[in-house]
């Protein structure tokens, strides 16, 4: 199908009947890819499917040879979109009350990532959702992950809890020693501040582990 004619399927109200290749050759025809329809085909290829590329960092976009910059930006953009649009939920703060509501809110969008990515939820005194902060991505370590980074915005938005979430790209959401290192350290950090951490979980491909159910948070 032609960049052409799934534009005017998008306009007419059949996107849903559209492939995803068909919906990234749209997405990549104006800003000058040549042949989309090929190009957004061997996109998926490359990437192994439409969720991995969702996942794909804009670096690994660029780094692929077949996108210019414009086109990464539009992908990046469009995957965002979704991202945010799938979280939102008609001005209604969703609360943390157990892990599970962690990995009903960032499973989906963390358990995809072939890295390693940081975030914390800030709460109010009702455990509701007041504001998501990336804090860092990659290998986490001391040196990368320091409690200012979060402690800031923690204050800023005077939270009242927070929960440490990350993910294990390997699926494997069992904790490592450096993921107990940081835990504590973080601990002690919202101790001194009057922020109540209430648990750190890490998520997997299909399951989730939580520290303060493992008695591994004081």
């Amino acid at each position: 199908m032609s960049p052409e004619t799934a534009g005017r399927a998008l306009l007419s109200g059949g996107a849903e009947q559209l492939s995803p290749a068909a919906l990234l050759a749209a997405l990549l025809a104006p800003g000058g890819v040549p042949r989309p329809e090929a190009q957004s085909a061997r996109l998926l290829r490359r990437f192994g499917g439409l969720r991995a590329l969702a996942a794909a960092a804009p670096e690994e976009l660029l780094a692929w040879g077949g996108l210019g910059p414009g086109a990464a930006r539009r992908l990046v953009a469009c995957f965002e979109l979704g991202r945010q649009a799938d979280s939102a939920d008609l001005g209604m703060r969703p609360a943390i009350h157990a892990p599970a509501d962690v990995a009903a809110l960032l499973g989906r969008r963390l358990s995809a990532l072939r890295q390693e990515q940081f975030r914390v939820l800030l709460l109010d005194s009702k455990h509701r959702v007041e504001r998501e902060v990336l804090v860092a991505m990659g290998g986490l370590n001391a040196a990368v992950v320091h409690p200012r980074e979060v402690l800031r915005p923690a204050i800023l938005t005077a939270a009242a809890a927070m929960v440490m979430v990350h993910n294990h790209p390997s699926g494997d959401p069992e904790p490592s020693e450096e993921d107990l290192r940081l835990t504590a350290r973080f601990a002690d950090a919202c101790r001194l501040m009057g922020i109540e951490l209430l648990d750190h979980v890490i998520l997997g491909a299909a399951a989730h582990v939580s520290l303060r159910e493992r008695g591994l948070l004081a």
